[in-house]
């Protein structure tokens, strides 16, 4: 199934059902004007961008990004979602690594380029202009021509590597379809549901579930940004049933006055990144009242793989991912690729049809994640008797904050140009409201740097999400018996006093 499949198919069925909701922006659109608009800016992309050509979006969440997820690949094209919080620098690497040839930007953002990018930018003040202009190409030499190949690249999302550089991770139209298939078998979209996500459509966590969510004619509502105090307003405005929140987000939604209010009206929340513990089971049993299914996959993954329905949050059950959704395979496996016992740890590798079809433009690192039809995922993970997986770590050295992976050898690599930084460690630190902290440990030079100097350089390279909240001096780095730092030990020495 090609992805403008799932719209066209929402509009000829149920053309006047709502869509698509942004409420900052008050837009409610249905199927029949979402599929309209997806089919302008179609033709105009197809206009102005090569066959298979890039076309980056820089935003924040609203309307129209949803329309480019449809869209660009509907002509043929491959959208290529960018993270808006990165800096200048570092989007201004990832449009030429990715050759894209034109980009689409909510203004305030499109002015942030300026100086780093030559390449054609399209706001979203001209949106209106930018869909008449595709109508009139329509009308002049008809419809773009169909793409017919599933196998064809849709979205070319970037994510942080464990080599500080970050992948181009291609995801097909079949890779994504088969993603939303699969989630939809463990977290069934019923015939009121009403969906909202918070979730940044440049994460694959945020796109995928809108399409998925489409495959049943339901309407999504999609926030600008993560507000909790706004969720209990927007359940009851427009009517919504089920959502998706990282743990941490729903421990903050517990905090907010008139969370009660939700219960009996919210009936599912999906969660992922890290299991849920027993105490935020119970807080949100207590207030809430609802489902709560938790997700385990990635980018790579097209979304979700792995599922912990809501029948199976029970006490002793609540540290594991999951098991399997349908048409997933599921290996544990040492650095031999020999399977490992039950209950014992290795490398987690998946094989489906939702696997990604490799990295973009980097064969070294396709060839080093896939073996024999499997991806290997670079997480550590156990399989207990039963077929439950266990994520036991992270292999890829990547410290999450606030749902954002931040490669550690990236920002070490920033710190290590300061001419008073010797050698420097970068990991995640625990926090209770972002889940990690970046925190830097700095073995100083003969001239010591001071400690507001390391976050400016940060600052002048990085997103302000990579920029170390912590950073601690010390003469020498702890190292394993090959000579490598070692990182365990220094989270067993700073973790807690992070």
């Amino acid at each position: 199934m090609l992805l403008h499949e799932i719209l066209r198919s929402a509009a000829e069925t149920a053309p006047n059902d709502v869509a698509l909701i942004c409420p900052e922006d008050d837009v409610r659109l249905t199927f029949r004007q979402l599929a309209e608009q997806c089919e302008a800016l179609a033709a105009a992309v197809a206009a102005r961008v090569s066959p298979g050509g890039r076309v980056a979006i820089v935003a924040h969440n609203r309307a129209e990004y949803v329309v480019a997820c449809y869209a660009v690949p509907r002509a043929g094209r491959v959208l290529v979602p960018l993270n808006p919080r990165l800096h200048r620098k570092e989007l201004a690497d990832l449009l030429n690594r990715s050759g894209s040839e034109l980009v689409l930007a909510d203004p305030a953002l499109a002015n942030g380029l300026a100086g780093c990018w030559e390449r054609p930018v399209v706001t979203f003040d001209a949106w209106d202009a930018l869909l008449a202009e595709g109508r009139a190409a329509a009308a002049a030499d008809g419809a773009a021509p169909m793409p017919t190949d599933d196998g064809a690249l849709a979205w070319l999302l970037f994510t942080s590597g464990s080599t500080g550089v970050p992948k181009g991770v291609r995801l097909t139209h079949r890779s994504l379809t088969a993603g939303m298939r699969t989630t939809l078998a463990r977290r069934p979209v019923h015939a009121d549901t009403v969906f909202l996500t918070p979730f940044p459509l440049c994460h694959v966590a945020g796109a995928y579930q809108v399409p998925m969510h489409h495959m049943r004619a339901r309407p999504v509502v999609v926030m600008r940004k993560y507000d909790p105090a706004a969720l209990p307003g927007l359940v009851e405005r427009h009517g919504v049933t089920s959502m998706s929140l990282a743990p941490t987000m729903i421990d903050a939604l517990l905090a907010v006055d008139g969370v009660e209010r939700l219960r009996g009206r919210l009936r599912s929340i999906g969660y992922g990144a890290s299991p849920i513990t027993p105490e935020l089971l119970r807080r949100t049993a207590d207030v809430i009242g609802c489902d709560l299914g938790q997700g385990f996959g990635s980018t790579e993954l097209s979304g979700n793989a792995v599922f912990l329905t809501p029948e199976e949050h029970r006490p002793e059950l609540l540290g594991a991912a999951g098991r399997p959704g349908p048409g997933v395979g599921l290996r544990i496996v040492d650095d031999a690729w020999a399977d490992v016992p039950a209950g014992e740890v290795g490398e987690i590798a998946v094989r489906a049809e939702q696997v990604c079809d490799g990295y973009w433009e980097d064969p070294k690192a396709t060839d080093e994640a896939f073996r024999d039809g499997w991806f290997r995922t670079g997480d550590l993970g156990r399989l207990d008797a039963d077929g439950y997986l266990y994520v036991a770590d992270r292999k890829k050295d990547i410290v999450i904050s606030g749902g954002e992976n931040v490669s550690a050898r990236e920002v070490e690599g920033v710190l290590r140009t300061h001419s008073g930084v010797r050698d420097v460690a970068v990991i995640g630190v625990p926090d209770a409201r972002w889940g990690e902290r970046v925190c830097a440990v700095v073995v100083a030079g003969d001239v010591p740097p001071a400690e507001d100097e390391l976050v400016a350089l940060c600052r002048a390279h990085l997103a302000g999400f990579k920029i170390p909240r912590v950073i601690h001096f010390v003469d020498e780095l702890p190292t394993t018996g090959t000579g490598k730092v070692s990182k365990p030990a220094l989270r067993q020495r700073f973790g807690a006093a992070g």
